[in-house]
């Protein structure tokens, strides 16, 4: 298989996975705490169609990052960098703007580094960087 083939194999698969790990952690585990917190602030929890196709983009974006960042560490480097630049900087902004439900967290921040680890492992074993 040659290298470019794998590349995109490997941003693809690493897709799949972050997208199903985020709808799973937020649609099926936590949406309770999401949509109770958003009610006590009055406001609706934003789950339309339009809200799931950024989320998939975010995920595919999250893809391509871990991808780039695993070109240059290795698997644990790769899944603290990414892990940190994702998901920490967006709890900080959430959390900024009074939308995180920090009761989600004790189940997020162990998830959330599984998701990064597993994506990292893809990439690394599906198109390493000894090219």
């Amino acid at each position: 298989m040659n290298i470019r083939f794998r590349n995109i194999i490997a941003i693809i698969l690493t897709s799949v996975w972050v997208n199903a790990s985020e709808f799973i952690r937020n649609e099926i585990l936590l949406k309770t705490y999401w949509v109770d917190h958003y009610q006590s602030l009055g406001m609706s929890f934003p789950s339309g169609p339009t809200n799931g196709m950024i989320w998939i983009a975010w995920g595919f974006l999250f893809a391509l990052a871990i991808f780039l960042i695993s070109r240059k560490f290795d698997l644990i480097q790769t899944a603290l960098i990414a892990w940190l630049m994702a998901f920490v900087l967006m709890w900080v902004v959430t959390f900024n703007l009074n939308v995180l439900p920090g009761a989600i967290l004790i189940y997020a921040v162990p998830l959330s580094m599984l998701e990064t680890f597993i994506g990292s492992y893809l990439c690394i074993k599906i198109s390493p960087n000894k090219q």
